[in-house]
């Protein structure tokens, strides 16, 4: 496997690629990526990918336009090298919540990116916990949809937690809540809300019953961190305990570490996906992805089934 596969890090998370070679046994790949004056992008591959599996490792993260922009060029440099393939680990695809039309007049921008990376030349993706699962029919290239809640449930089972209740913010994560509860063996309550704007939520309802239960709430991104406040504010009004939050992907845009340190919130758990900007608080746990991403990257070079990562829970 050594001979043909190649590992290249992208500017996003260069830790999570090193992690991805450690369990695989390899080393990172030798790349250039450098910025002109005016700002545009380079990319030089530093060793021969003649023939090559490349694997380029790049979440879509802020700053988002830059970090697309600097992986296709990256997926251009490669098919000019004669890689065999370019193969994307994509922990977090951005725009994922553009993925449909809610007005007039408005793009789909998670199908455009999907357009753009296969126009590049990209041969595969694999991505964790797309925040609508849909968006794999957008490709025309094989999508491997992976999913951190084994990650988590395993975790979360290990910190015995009383009578726990997962919490699905909206309609839109009641089946990973769902799964969620049934890998803790627990009930699940549905918070119903609307959005007067972009980041902004108000509770309007909660499906199940909350009053004396420890809420594991679970989202597939933090964001600006106030749709997670207005939750756990609101299931505190209506006699929860103090919650945990969980999300595959920490964004932890504007203020959001700030708001989350908040005296109803236990603990913040969220994986490696996207790199923190620093040594996160004392109540923020980091799960790592790289061992699951590792062990697809082995499958999909030696064959397998992506299937075998996951527990039989209808994911």
């Amino acid at each position: 496997m050594e001979s043909r596969l190649r590992i290249f890090a992208g500017s996003s998370n260069p830790k999570l690629t090193a992690q991805i070679c450690e369990r695989l046994g390899v080393e990172p790949g030798k790349v250039k990526l450098s910025r002109f004056k005016s700002g545009e992008i380079y990319v030089h591959y530093e060793e021969s990918i003649r023939n090559s599996d490349v694997f380029l490792v790049q979440s879509l993260s802020h700053p988002i336009n830059e970090l697309f922009v600097e992986l296709l060029v990256m997926i251009d440099a490669a098919k000019r090298a004669s890689a065999r393939t370019v193969n994307i680990i994509m922990p977090y695809y951005g725009y994922a919540r553009q993925e449909r039309k809610s007005a007039p007049r408005e793009p789909i921008s998670a199908k455009l990116l999907a357009d753009v990376l296969t126009t590049a030349g990209a041969s595969r993706v694999v991505t964790i916990d797309l925040h609508a699962p849909a968006i794999q029919g957008f490709f025309n290239i094989p999508v491997d949809h992976l999913t951190a809640l084994d990650l988590m449930a395993e975790y979360l089972r290990a910190q015995n937690i009383p009578n726990p209740v997962v919490v699905s913010p909206d309609a839109g994560r009641a089946s990973m809540a769902e799964k969620l509860a049934s890998g803790l063996d627990s009930p699940f309550a549905i918070m119903i809300k609307k959005r007067p704007a972009h980041n902004e939520s108000v509770i309007t309802h909660v499906i199940g019953d909350v009053a004396g239960c420890t809420p594991i709430i679970i989202e597939d991104i933090i964001d600006t961190g106030t749709t997670i406040v207005n939750v756990v504010e609101g299931l505190k009004e209506r006699g929860a305990n103090d919650a945990y939050v969980c999300a595959t992907h920490g964004l932890f845009s504007d203020q959001a570490v700030k708001r989350l340190h908040h005296e109803n919130i236990r603990e913040v758990i969220v994986t490696d996906s996207i790199e923190l900007p620093k040594q996160p608080p004392d109540h923020f746990k980091v799960l790592s992805v790289a061992p699951m991403l590792a062990q697809a990257t082995q499958f999909i070079m030696e064959g397998g089934s992506i299937a075998a990562l996951f527990r039989d829970r209808g994911i």
